[in-house]
């Protein structure tokens, strides 16, 4: 066994696997900083609550992905949803066979931190109303039904990517629509709770007001480590070191940093001030346009998919501020619909009109290429079919998930109107960050039932 295994370790390319090893290091970073985030976009009250699940996806992921995620995403067969129940159960047989050039456990590990980044992106729709033992129950159960299938569908052999041929190079839809798409599941469903957060006297389903970032600083620690990180998401999607490894790295960079200045100077003109919080979420926009296109457009194309990426979230994200959104209980907080889902929704739409074949190439790849530059029409009702397919798959099963959870006694989804009102941190969790907040904000209380005094 053991010469078996070292015998295929040979057959890996070491230049390779050290890239993706290293890669994957800096890909791990995303996923408590997306809590961090989280924690930064919260009143201060919340904020602890708000990046703690972020860390839980790490363990829940890791442990699931191991027993059965791998398998389910990218185990063997020719099906279209799943890929094996058992063939890779406990990663069995997953060890230094090569995937392209890497042994399999390094392509695993790389592919897990996919899941995990979604997951802790997803879970958004939980801040400053969900309770952390439902969520937890949520990741599980959400990582094992909607992600591991739709990263099948599209990347493990399934009905998208072998069947229809779509082009998602690092995940526009697995990624960021099912993100946008489950994290508005979430927020909806602890909107208008159908099961037992709905009979409990005392949960009382609400808007929550809207606030300033409750923490400026770590938007900016965030906006640092994701920006530099996702760098190493989509290059090492290349599962190589190749010249499209590398020309994904620098789109990806020239798309944040055009989304980055586009979305601060629209805000500058608007308001005549600078804004971190406007250029961290031009940034992100910039990231969630380039994510499916990475490996197949080129450096100008990149630069006018942030631009453009920045005004559609930006428009998006206005959404929230209406007179509509408090009315109907649009919670949007995280602004996880604002980016990753209506950006999800552009980025792989225009990987449909803009993908070229040439650039493709450079990683080896045999693509037939988007509209505008190889005039290859059918791509983009393609690339529409795996929008509709993956929004519809974690919009709904999210929510199925979500209110079978709040069936079960002692998992309610919605925490109580005395803990929301007074801030999770203080009935969630033994600490809490204990971050002053603006001085407009000091009289801030979610619900709008005065002022509390708990310090």
């Amino acid at each position: 066994m053991a010469s078996s295994v070292v015998a295929a370790w040979e057959d890996c390319d070491k230049i390779d696997t050290l890239f993706i090893l290293v890669c994957t290091v800096i890909c791990w970073t995303i996923v408590p900083t997306v809590g961090i985030a989280y924690s930064g976009y919260t009143w201060r009250r919340n904020s602890l609550t708000a990046a703690l699940p972020a860390v839980l996806v790490i363990s829940i992921c890791s442990i699931q992905w191991f027993v059965l995620g791998y398998s389910l995403a990218y185990g063997p067969g020719n099906g279209w949803f799943f890929g094996s129940w058992t063939a890779h159960l406990f990663h069995r047989d997953v060890l230094s066979s090569p995937v392209g050039t890497i042994p399999a456990i390094l392509f695993s590990e790389f592919q897990l931190v996919f899941e995990a980044t979604v997951c802790a992106i997803a879970v958004g729709g939980f801040v400053e109303r969900g309770t952390i033992k439902s969520c937890a129950v949520f990741i599980a159960s959400w990582s094992t039904f909607i992600y591991c299938p739709l990263a099948h569908m599209v990347w493990g052999g399934g009905v998208l990517g072998e069947e229809l041929g779509v082009l998602d190079f690092a995940g526009g839809t697995p990624v960021h629509v099912c993100s946008g798409a489950t994290a508005t599941a979430i927020s909806l469903y602890l909107s208008y709770p159908l099961f037992r957060s709905k009979k409990s006297p005392l949960r009382t389903p609400t808007h929550i007001r809207l606030h300033r970032p409750g923490n400026s600083f770590f938007q900016l620690v965030s906006m640092i480590i994701i920006w530099g990180s996702w760098l190493a998401f989509d290059a090492g999607t290349a599962l190589a070191l190749n010249f499209q490894s590398v020309m994904a790295l620098c789109v990806t960079n020239l798309c944040a940093a055009s989304g980055a200045l586009t979305w601060s100077v629209m805000t500058f003109l608007e308001s005549g001030k600078w804004s971190l919080d406007a250029t961290f979420m031009g940034a992100i926009a910039g990231l969630v346009m380039i994510t499916p296109s990475a490996g197949f457009i080129d450096m100008p194309t990149a630069f006018f998919f942030g631009v453009f990426g920045a005004v559609v979230c930006r428009q998006a994200l206005r959404i929230k501020f209406t007179k509509l959104a408090h009315k109907w209980r649009w919670v949007d907080n995280g602004d996880t619909f604002a980016t990753h889902c209506v950006g999800g929704v552009a980025a792989t739409v225009m990987t449909g009109l803009f993908a070229r074949r040439e650039v493709a190439a450079y990683g080896g790849l045999d693509v037939p290429g988007g509209v505008v530059f190889d005039g290859n029409v059918r791509q983009l009702w393609v690339q529409i079919v795996e929008v509709l397919v993956g929004f519809s798959w974690s919009f709904f099963g999210s929510w199925l998930i979500i209110a079978g959870i709040d069936c079960i006694p002692g998992l309610e989804v919605l925490a109580v109107d005395k803990h929301i009102h007074e801030g999770l941190d203080f009935h969630e969790t033994e600490e809490s960050l204990g971050v002053l907040v603006h001085p407009e904000e000091e009289d801030y209380t979610p619900t709008d039932k005065g002022t509390i005094a708990l310090d």
